[in-house]
């Protein structure tokens, strides 16, 4: 696995070329902030226009049917609410080897 670079040593590399750059006779040229956007003396109009926004989609009523939809789920199904009152239940008693002895009704 290759090690990565460490932000101090790109950042060494970088001035070690910078230096050699100016060694062989390079420049480097200074502008004022926003000189290099100009064209001519005057801003690039078509870089600076914007597109046009497009318009937004109301969605109040998705929202709502969403929100209906979920409550509709949280809401107990109508078997549960109509539910009735249970009688005894019977339940099997088993030996230690698995053998129905007997059945008792429990409350």
């Amino acid at each position: 696995m290759k090690k990565r670079v460490s932000k101090k040593e790109l950042r060494d590399s970088l001035n070690q070329d910078i230096e050699q750059y100016l060694e062989k006779g390079g420049e480097v040229h200074e502008f004022d902030r926003g000189e290099s956007g100009l064209v001519n003396g005057r801003y690039n109009e078509q870089a600076m226009s914007f597109e046009k926004r497009q318009e937004r989609t109301p969605v109040p009523d998705v929202l709502r049917a969403i929100d209906e939809r979920r409550e509709a789920r949280r809401k107990p199904q109508r078997k549960s609410e109509t539910k009735r009152q249970s009688g005894p239940k019977k339940k099997v008693i088993y030996d230690d080897f698995g053998e129905p002895l007997r059945v008792v009704w429990e409350d």
